[in-house]
């Protein structure tokens, strides 16, 4: 299911305590140093960090990190807490939700809080607006779901012109319908993660192995904002559209 800017903001719940981690290793590949990066004059880490306080939701920032340049550079630009990622967590192959469980259930430790609502952001997509994330709380806070993670339409369609490749060669779509289609606007909607927002009933994250739950939720943004660095050609394409928007923040 999906929704998509219908939520009023003024009915976010008051009560509610909220954290917001950004989870940023240290050893990326793609592009060198990508977290601490400048980005508009800044390392590309401090954006997120920033965009988070706009939205005023957040009784605490945390930044996790195994790198010190990183957890420097997030304090530097107004992170609250820096939690040190075990080595276990900073591998090429650690999946990100044991990272955001730990960040979370460090900070409970560390002020002795327990939050209800955990938004965690992905730094490498620096493009969201600070509405993206109040409305992506405030989806998950008046369906009351496990969690909601963000998407953009599918440039690619499973059901018109994405295909699987078989052992033989035989090529063959992703998930062909029973009567097919010819035109990719009869297609049943479908929607590329873009890794940018993830908001979670802070139970349920710490119960679960996977994003996705019974009562996931989307909450769809548009293709401009929905960028995520993991080449250079991506960073040169997030630094054009940045300079072209600039960000509301600044």
């Amino acid at each position: 299911m999906w929704c998509r800017k219908i939520y009023d903001q003024e009915k976010l719940g008051e009560t509610m305590r909220r954290i917001c981690t950004i989870c940023a290793r240290g050893g990326s590949k793609g592009v060198k140093n990508k977290n601490i990066r400048e980005l508009l004059g800044k390392p590309l880490i401090a954006h997120s960090i920033r965009q988070a306080r706009a939205t005023g939701l957040f009784e605490v920032i945390a930044v996790s990190s195994d790198s010190r340049l990183i957890l420097d550079a997030a304090q530097q630009w107004g992170a609250d807490i820096i939690v040190e990622r075990p080595a276990e967590l900073a591998t090429d192959s650690a999946a990100k939700l044991p990272v955001i469980q730990h960040c979370v259930t460090s900070v409970e430790e560390k002020n002795g809080v327990r939050y209800d609502v955990v938004v965690d952001l992905d730094a490498t997509s620096p493009l969201r607006s600070v509405e993206d994330i109040r409305e992506a709380v405030a989806l998950l806070e008046q369906r009351k779901v496990s969690n909601v993670i963000t998407g953009a339409p599918a440039r690619r369609s499973p059901y018109f012109n994405l295909v699987e490749v078989n052992p033989d060669g035989v090529v063959h779509l992703s998930k062909p319908l029973a009567k097919g289609i010819v035109r990719r606007q009869d297609a049943p909607p479908s929607y590329d993660m873009n890794a940018s927002i993830y908001v979670w009933n802070r139970d349920a994250l710490l119960q679960q192995t996977s994003i996705f739950n019974e009562d996931t939720l989307l909450y769809e943004m548009p293709e401009e904002r929905s960028v995520d660095i993991d080449s250079e050609l991506d960073f040169e394409w997030v630094s054009f559209l940045a300079v072209k928007r600039r960000v509301e923040y600044e």
